[in-house]
């Protein structure tokens, strides 16, 4: 099964949003919809419980849905006593239970925070990790004193269960630990608009990927500030992702409704594929996913509509 996320990134279009589940019996209607008060802006299948879909809002909520229970509101959701974000949350992430063995996911917003939020009998309880604050760009080690910044993206370490990267909408990527919630790690200078998406490799523990509205991928290796590949695509690039199956493939999508297919083992210059996938001119493609078992990806654009092909070899 897959779910998408149904809503506008644009202030002054927003209305009510959707989930929809699909199966790939099925894909051209969904097993399961869910309307929503406001827009989604992004959701996750739990690992190990994938009737458990954490969502992201539009309005700064974020919430749990229970495929197994047969309502259209969530089991849980924020609110403001529990710490709901101030602004849109632009990524949810599932991680490994804590130490009290509670089910939890992350969550980042434009608010410059990243918060976790604990599954406590009937409610979500929110806990700030890290705020993202502004830096100079000569004082990379310090977290203090700024303003905050606006938190777009981020991703976990496949092994390294502390250690977590934050894209932000000025371009820098920082190197965060949830230990140290006062400071980052490492900060890299790495694009000169916002960044979309930070992805560690899901086979090699050092290299991640980041792409950005100023037209990027790139390809780093996180002990080095300086990137080990950088890939123009022509076109702001709104998603990248790493296949399940290789450490040397990536897809990535930009707004001019293609689809880029990379493979570094192949080719370290040249996508292997590149392909448009929309059906009307000046759509944007701004999300993509392989399937973890089929050689299938999906992509999603910013008109609502999905696309799904077969991967070839």
């Amino acid at each position: 099964m897959f779910a998408v996320a149904h809503g506008s990134y644009d202030f002054l279009k927003q209305s009510t949003g959707l989930v929809c589940i699909y199966s790939l019996k099925n894909p051209s209607f969904p097993e399961f919809t869910y309307t929503t008060d406001s827009g989604v802006m992004s959701l996750d299948f739990h690992p190990e419980h994938p009737y458990l879909i954490a969502v992201g809002f539009y309005d700064g909520a974020v919430a749990v849905y229970n495929l197994r229970e047969k309502s259209n509101t969530p089991a849980y959701i924020s609110s403001a006593k529990s710490g709901k974000h101030t602004d849109p949350v632009w990524q949810v992430y599932w991680q490994e239970n804590d130490l009290d063995n509670q089910l939890n996911f992350f969550s980042i917003s434009s608010d410059g925070r990243v918060t976790c939020w604990s599954l406590i009998k009937n409610e979500l309880q929110g806990t700030d990790i890290i705020l993202i604050r502004m830096q100079p760009d000569n004082d990379a080690d310090s977290g203090v004193g700024m303003d905050l910044a606006c938190g777009t993206c981020f991703d976990f370490h496949k092994s390294t269960d502390y250690l977590f990267l934050v894209g932000t909408e000025e371009g820098k990527i920082h190197k965060c630990s949830k230990h140290y919630s006062s400071q980052f790690l490492d900060t890299y200078d790495a694009h000169h608009m916002a960044v979309y998406a930070v992805r560690w490799n899901n086979f090699h523990p050092r290299v991640f990927a980041s792409c950005s509205a100023d037209w990027t991928v790139k390809i780093w290796d996180h002990n080095y500030s300086e990137p080990m590949f950088t890939f123009d695509l022509g076109s702001s690039v709104g998603d990248v992702v790493w296949s399940p199956y290789s450490a040397t493939v990536f897809g990535a999508v930009t707004d001019d409704g293609q689809v880029h297919i990379f493979d570094l083992s192949q080719e370290k210059y040249e996508p292997l594929c590149q392909q448009s996938v929309v059906q009307k001119k000046k759509t944007k493609v701004n999300h993509l996913a392989f399937n973890q078992h089929y050689p299938i990806i999906a992509v999603g654009d910013d008109r609502g509509k999905r696309y799904d092909s077969e991967a070839q070899s």
